[in-house]
């Protein structure tokens, strides 16, 4: 793995040509996604700015340009008309002003009028590199590129330490008043959720107090990325607990759980109808973001960044990492969120196979279990091993994925085995794969499970228990890979 240094990690991209060279090393990776949003070059993580804009959906993602490595951040944007084909429209926000000289980090859109607007976090520092994060925002302009104000929001409290940042901006209408949802983290090291209100989109923000959650006051040492929305009538909170181990995660520190209940404003408390959920149970899921102006009140759009903070993949050795999962439609049921691909994404559907047990490189696979215990295995290799597996428990309803299998391991000390449990009997599993991730879908969306996976040339098979039906899809490109800076 490479070492960089922080002039390395932090350099400014001056022109295109500074790093077409390594696009076009990259474009032939036997591991480019061809239906996921992914990195031009460099790092992809957190999605931010991602929303419904006079009929066009805009989602930009972190983005450092020179390497699989967390350095300078900038916001690249991509753009779709349908949320499945997706086209690079180039650098959105760039790390240049005082506010924001070591990084435009992450946060999130909101459509008014004929404007959308992006707020972030401005993450300055000093000759010292003591950081210093303020909350900006900026209008897209006629151009397609966004104009940042010239003054942040707000700055940071000193209350909390230097990690407060994601902004979430909502609109509530009975109050008739703005809302940003800021991530923190308080001088305890516990994680919090602050909260800021104003009239206005661009001015008169003012601190309104710390977000309540009882039964949440020590839960994780920072809680990255809150988001809030209304479904069927209920409010959801998700964010990304960090510095802290949760029961059934293995060693993992970073996750992303959801909470169902009920938010008043007037108290600034969210009140849990139960305990926390996980958003998704696989090695490879977080920093998750509703996207804005879906105007639907029974169902979420959503998108998350298929990778962890700290973790390390395959592709770094290629200087490129990271993609966004294919987008979501979230309803809530029975006291869950039930999660599945976003509707149309099966006219990517190309040629339907025998179901021979051989995998294609990007495809789709729907397979029914029998009843009772079961076995599903993918990229096994011709006679049947290896691969990662999946084994359905009937007694505990459980479903264990092991990725130990595969001949390209990676981040074994996080952990390489996890349960999904589930409410009933497993009864289907809907599989998308692309080159270098895995997004599976338990009866119907119950439950999620994403990954990254790097298949070699001998691992493109699968098995199933006797009893068991696959019916496989191979599936068309939807993502340009196109060098746009």
């Amino acid at each position: 793995m490479r070492e960089w240094t922080r002039e390395e990690r932090y350099r400014v991209l001056h022109s295109a040509d500074e790093i077409v060279g390594l696009h076009d090393s990259i474009v032939s990776s036997d591991y480019r996604q061809k239906y996921h949003v992914q990195p031009v070059t460099g790092l992809s993580s957190d999605p931010n700015g991602f929303g419904y804009h006079k009929g066009v959906w805009h989602l930009y993602y972190q983005w450092c340009p020179w390497g699989a490595v967390h350095g300078l951040k900038y916001w690249y944007h991509v753009t779709s008309e349908d949320l499945i084909h997706w086209t690079n429209a180039g650098v959105g926000l760039k790390p240049d002003t005082f506010y924001d000289n070591r990084g435009t980090h992450s946060g999130s859109a909101f459509s008014s009028g004929d404007d959308l607007y992006l707020f972030y976090t401005g993450n300055h520092r000093d000759d010292d590199w003591v950081r210093t994060p303020y909350t900006c925002a900026a209008k897209l302009g006629k151009d397609g590129k966004p104009v940042k104000l010239p003054e942040p929001l707000f700055g940071p409290r000193d209350e909390y330490s230097e990690h407060q940042r994601d902004p979430k901006i909502v609109y509530v209408e009975d109050k008739k008043k703005y809302f940003i949802f800021i991530g923190a983290q308080n001088l305890d090291l516990k994680g919090r959720a602050l909260i800021y209100e104003s009239d206005d989109l661009l001015e008169g923000w003012s601190f309104a107090g710390e977000l309540k959650v009882p039964g949440f006051e020590s839960f994780g040492g920072m809680w990255e990325c809150p988001c809030i929305v209304k479904i069927g009538g209920k409010d959801i909170l998700i964010f990304s607990p960090q510095y802290t181990k949760l029961p059934g995660r293995g060693e993992s520190t970073n996750h992303n759980i959801y909470l169902i209940g009920n938010m008043d404003y007037d108290t600034l408390t969210f009140t849990p109808d139960g305990d926390y959920q996980f958003l998704d149970f696989g090695f490879d899921f977080y920093a998750a973001q509703f996207a804005a102006n879906v105007n639907d009140p029974d169902k979420a759009i959503l998108i998350g960044w298929i990778g962890l903070p700290d973790n390390h993949y395959p592709t770094e050795e290629e200087d490129w990492e990271g993609s966004m999962s294919i987008v979501r439609e979230l309803r809530l049921v029975d006291g869950k969120l039930v999660q599945n691909p976003v509707e149309g994404i099966e006219g990517l559907r190309d040629e339907k196979l025998d179901g021979d047990g051989t995998l294609p490189t990007f495809c789709e696979l729907i397979a029914e279990v029998p009843d009772g215990d079961s076995d599903f295995n993918l990229f096994t290799k011709a006679d049947g091993s290896g691969g990662m597996t999946m084994h359905y428990d009937a007694a505990q309803k459980t479903v264990r994925v092991d990725r130990r299998g595969m001949d390209k391991r990676f981040n074994e000390q996080v952990g390489e085995v996890l349960d999904v449990p589930l409410t009933g009997p497993l009864k289907n599993i809907r599989v998308l794969i692309d080159r270098c991730s895995v997004e599976i879908f338990f009866n119907d969306g119950e439950a999620t499970f994403t990954s990254h996976i790097y298949p070699t040339d001998s691992e493109h098979n699968y098995t199933i228990t006797e009893g068991g039906k696959v019916t496989v899809y191979t599936l068309k490109p939807s993502v340009i890979d196109d060098f746009v800076v």
